[in-house]
């Protein structure tokens, strides 16, 4: 058998510019490629790359169009991986990274989802420590809840010890997602959630502030009795989870505060709100949701996993004198990506058979989005608007009745998923084949790879360095849009200079204020706007939202206590912020450097 020959970073760029000369439709940036190169295509035992950008796009689509012969639709295996590819080349549509990575491989595992129980036993614990392991070594990240285990210093009566309380666990969790790569490509991610009312509820909060948990992302499940608490200015007992009583009586606004505290230190922990989050639970009679996937999107039951994929908005305006939505083709774009994504249920080779029979028997998937932001300065629409809220609105409403009406119609076809009757619908009698079908993703990765803003963010800088990214590499992009502005309305090289430095135009003169308006960044939206934009989004999401709300450094700490408050009030299922420069380090920094390549030669001309 002959030997595909290998590619290295040089290549893709004659690749790209090959698969344009013969008529093949992917057109990847310079960053693109090298997250390609680096996370997705395949390799060799010698680890060179010897797949190219389309050829990845071609074995996942015929991987996942297999899946059509399990319903006795053989002889349309061909016709849904031709439509699945031209999705997928087109950019339009992106499922989550293991799908990139593992379909049509014999790793197989394609969810990036899951949430694993942690029982008060050591056993149990110990059990979920070698499974979280086996889901971060093929690409997914893992979502946990620590409420169960009893609180440090109580006795253990078997051993005639002292319990070490969840913390201490969670950092033997974190050390071994510390020495394990997602599918080989990428370092693990968790969530670490505890209940606010858990007896070791202060040492939660202060873990990170403290140094520790580097793969961590750390949440409070607040409940609406702990807010209302808070509320009235009164005290809230914490029990023990293991002998059910009450271990103190607290001062709520003082625990309340040491949560913001913590947040405006470091961005942890966030808030979940458990209640809200139970509330929506589709399938209440298989149990309770405790925990959600590492970036709070997907609330999940124990051995529940979910594959998710996320719509490109950025390619759904027409280009026009007058640009609008497309709305026919993006109703076209969600049924067949609702497809896409209940197949690679189908194929799906999970690492444990709880795991199978649990997501075969809900078939949770979770569509989103990319682009909003680019979506709105086609449409000539601040992020900052009221207009962007109300755009928001419409967009998340039609997508989520777009899917279910896709879900219906899989359900007549292939029957409804198989815990239905256990489920809210049963009683509406919606027949679905899905027990939920959108959920809004950060897609930090995939949008990268797409080309466009991601998720449902503003974008962060317009000229925008990532700093120790794939392997340590920093990567550069100055926003392709506002090049595209530059060129039309001939903004001078000495404003392209500035913006190279300062990565945005706030304080750059020379540049109209509608200008300003359109391209304002994440910092410069108000944290008000963040919030709206993402209760927009969640009105109409079965799953959640997973949206950071961009603080400027100087922020306060009363202003996040407000932040909170107005997220719960507003049904929100949680809610993180980030205050600029809270840490030492961080991924995304302003500008680029004075040698970069991001400005075109000919970008005035």
């Amino acid at each position: 058998m002959k030997r595909a020959r290998s590619f290295g970073f040089n290549d893709f760029v004659l690749v790209s510019c090959l698969d344009k000369i013969a008529g093949m439709r992917i057109n990847l940036s310079p960053s693109a490629l090298k997250v390609a190169h680096s996370r997705y295509l395949l390799r060799g035992e010698n680890g060179e790359v010897y797949e190219s950008p389309e050829a990845m796009m071609n074995r996942v689509a015929k991987a996942v169009a297999r899946a059509e012969s399990h319903f006795g639709a053989a002889s349309q295996v061909e016709n849904w991986a031709q439509k699945f590819e031209d999705l997928l080349c087109k950019l339009d549509f992106l499922p989550n990274s293991p799908t990139l990575m593992n379909a049509g491989t014999p790793r197989g595992q394609l969810s990036a989802c899951f949430v694993l129980p942690i029982e008060d036993s050591l056993p149990s614990i110990f059990d979920t420590l070698k499974l979280t392991a086996a889901v971060q070594q093929s690409g997914g990240g893992t979502g946990f809840s620590f409420s169960k285990l009893r609180p440090k210093g109580e006795k253990v009566s078997s051993l005639s010890g002292t319990a070490s309380g969840p913390v201490s666990f969670m950092k033997i969790f974190d050390c071994t997602t510390e020495n394990i790569k997602q599918g080989g490509k990428r370092r693990g991610a968790n969530m670490g959630i505890l209940r606010v009312d858990h007896p070791d509820v202060l040492e939660f909060i202060h873990a990170k502030r403290e140094g520790g948990f580097t793969n961590f992302n750390l949440s409070i499940a607040v409940t609406d009795e702990f807010m209302h608490a808070v509320e009235k200015k009164g005290t809230f007992k914490l029990k023990n989870p293991h002998t059910k009583t009450i271990t103190a009586e607290v001062d709520a606004q003082e625990l309340f505060n040491e949560i913001v505290r913590g947040a405006w230190s470091t961005g942890d922990p966030g808030l979940i709100f458990i209640d809200k989050i139970q509330r929506d639970n589709p399938t209440p009679a298989l149990g309770d949701i405790e925990a959600t996937n590492p970036c709070g999107e997907v609330p999940l039951l124990p051995f529940e996993a979910c594959n998710l994929g996320s719509i490109n908005l950025s390619h759904m305006v027409s280009h026009t004198s007058r640009p609008e939505i497309l709305w026919e083709k993006l109703k076209k774009t969600v049924q067949i990506a609702v497809r896409f994504l209940d197949n690679v249920i189908e194929i799906n080779s999970f690492p444990d058979e709880k795991i199978t029979e649990q997501v075969h028997g809900n078939r949770k998937i979770g569509l989103g989005v990319m682009g909003f932001h680019e979506l709105l300065i086609q449409l000539n629409i601040p992020y900052s608007s009221i207009k962007a809220v109300s755009i928001a609105q419409q967009l998340m409403k039609f997508i989520q009745t777009s899917a279910l009406e896709a879900s219906e119609e899989l359900a007549k076809e292939r029957g409804v998923f198989p815990n239905w009757e256990k489920s809210r619908y049963y009683k509406l009698n919606k027949r679905l084949r899905n027990a939920t079908c959108t959920s809004i993703a950060p897609t930090g990765t995939i949008s990268i790879l797409a080309g466009t803003s991601p998720s449902i963010e503003p974008i962060f800088a317009l000229a925008l360095s990532r700093k120790q990214v794939l392997g340590g590499q920093t990567l550069e992009e100055v926003n392709p849009l506002f090049l595209k502005h530059a060129k039309t309305y001939k903004l001078s090289d000495e404003i392209l200079k500035q913006l190279s430095h300062h990565g945005t135009l706030k304080d750059i003169d020379g540049i109209s204020g509608i200008t300003k308006e359109l391209f304002a960044t994440a910092l410069e939206i108000s944290p008000e706007q963040h919030l709206k934009i993402q209760h927009a989004f969640q009105e109409s999401c079965d799953n959640a939202v997973s949206k950071t709300i961009n603080l400027p450094n100087d922020f306060r700490e009363e202003g996040i206590a407000k932040l909170y408050f107005e997220a719960w009030k507003l049904g929100l299922k949680g809610i993180t912020v980030f205050r600029y420069g809270c840490k030492p380090s961080q991924v995304m920094e302003f500008g680029v450097s004075s040698d970069s390549h991001c400005f075109p030669k000919d970008c005035l001309v």
